[in-house]
């Protein structure tokens, strides 16, 4: 029986397009004792494939971490498949704050020693003795108290871009190395203080406040469904959001905005900016923040010396990679002396700028029409490939090209190749290629601007 993905995720993002179905990105997460986490695998993939669920899912014999993407139409049936479970029946599930149907492109369901990569000997303490899980309101009122510590259980490249007001923010590269710093530094405020912890979506905090307890804290509390459920809780009972910035997602949004306040800077030039991009170049793949300017300028790279390698052939590129770990097993987030204005450690609260929130009637303001999708980007020649499939493109049209990476990037159509021949107009059926200073993403839809004068 076949379990395991045989599409690539270009492959994917295309049948996902085609099917034209809204997705939801959703996590969920629970310790309990599985006897066979293989079978459990198993059957969570087999039950899985048919609804079309895809994401980053690890077990264990302590429980499961998930991290998903489901049709939005089979979200009834995949909560179906978790209520077979007796330890998920109920199970909090909480939905991303912002949507976007290509979040993951594979389903790959991993079995580890951990669902959460903590160092910790869990026979040296009571496990199940946990923190007191606050929601937001409680949360909130708890942060205003003076004897309150307030830990953020990210890592640095996350709470970089947001964080709670206050929050003590470890410069660590993972979960495992912010345990004994945060223990080492609150040895003086065990008895007295309240212990205030939060992490993405709760599960960190879990056997943090465990572990805390059992080193001799006292009042140890935690948010319940992290960042993510409190932000639906503000926003539902109409509660102020004391965080503050941008919340770092593991999919490919990189992160979704809690408030309007931007709190990083671009690592290249400085600007105020909160979006993550990954270095271009495939063996760096470095995670970093860059402004649209430097993208431009940059190529998407973290710098120069990258940026000359995306440029070689191919098969030059292949060779330099040879005995580097690369593609997914590149865990650099960061931590780069070519990066001038990197932020970690004791972070500010007070906002540098404002970002732009989008209004939902600016596309009644942009007239346009979709004419196609991408298909392909040549790096050396900064050439992108594109299927049309609705109406005419010509030479002079002005055209937005627009994805959740990409974001919304105008150029007007100096020329274009036209099934590898000059052409002045495309039309219906025909790929096309023509010049653009940024890369693509086969997410990226091609319209043409029909009107701008209301934009």
């Amino acid at each position: 029986m076949q379990l395991y993905n045989t599409l690539s995720a270009e492959e994917r993002a295309r049948l996902i397009d085609e099917a034209g179905k809204e997705r939801l990105t959703l996590s969920f997460y629970a310790y309990a004792k599985i006897e066979d986490p293989k079978k459990f695998r198993d059957d969570l993939f087999i039950a899985w494939n048919a609804l079309d669920a895809l994401g980053r899912i690890y077990v264990a014999h302590e429980g499961i971490n998930a991290q998903m993407s489901v049709p939005a139409d089979q979200f009834e049936a995949f909560r179906d498949t978790l209520e077979v479970y007796d330890f998920m029946k109920g199970i909090r599930l909480n939905v991303a704050v912002e949507q976007d149907n290509h979040s993951f492109l594979k389903l790959t369901i991993k079995v580890r020693n951990k669902i959460v990569a903590d160092g910790l000997n869990d026979e040296t303490f009571d496990v199940t003795n946990k923190g007191v899980h606050l929601k937001a309101k409680e949360f909130n009122d708890l942060l205003e108290d003076p004897n309150t510590i307030v830990v953020d259980f990210r890592n640095h490249y996350e709470s970089e871009v947001g964080h709670f007001e206050g929050a003590i923010t470890p410069d660590v590269e993972n979960f495992r190395e912010s345990l004994p710093i945060i223990n080492e530094q609150l040895q003086d405020f065990k008895e007295d203080k309240n212990l205030l912890m939060y992490c993405t979506g709760g599960i960190r905090c879990e056997k943090a406040s465990a572990y805390f307890k059992h080193q001799g804290f006292k009042n140890v509390f935690q948010l319940e469904g992290g960042i993510i459920e409190y932000t639906r809780q503000i926003k539902e009972e109409g509660i102020a959001s004391k965080f503050i910035g941008k919340n770092f997602v593991f999919d490919h949004r990189l992160g979704e905005r809690i408030t309007d306040d931007i709190i990083a800077q671009c690592h290249q030039c400085g600007k105020p900016c909160d979006n993550h991009t990954n270095c271009a170049n495939d063996a760096c793949h470095l995670l970093f923040i860059q402004c649209d300017e430097c993208k431009a300028a940059m190529e998407n790279c973290c710098s120069t010396e990258c940026q000359g390698i995306i440029h070689l052939p191919w098969e030059e590129q292949v060779e330099l990679r040879k005995g580097l770990q690369v593609g997914n097993k590149v865990f650099r987030k960061g931590k780069s002396e070519a990066l001038k204005f990197k932020k970690s450690g004791d972070l500010p609260d007070k906002p540098l700028a404002k970002a732009e929130i989008k209004d939902i009637r600016q596309k009644i303001k942009v007239k346009k029409t979709l004419v196609g999708k991408a298909e392909h980007y040549f790096s050396k020649s900064k050439i992108a490939q594109f299927l049309i499939e609705n109406n005419e493109l010509s030479v002079g049209d002005k055209v937005l090209i627009s994805g959740p990476t990409t974001g919304d990037q105008e150029v007007t159509v100096s020329q274009i190749f036209v099934n590898g021949s000059f052409s002045d107009v495309a039309k219906p059926g025909e790929q096309i290629t023509f010049e653009l200073p940024f890369r693509v993403r086969l997410s990226d839809k091609l319209y043409k601007i029909l009107d701008t004068e209301n934009a």
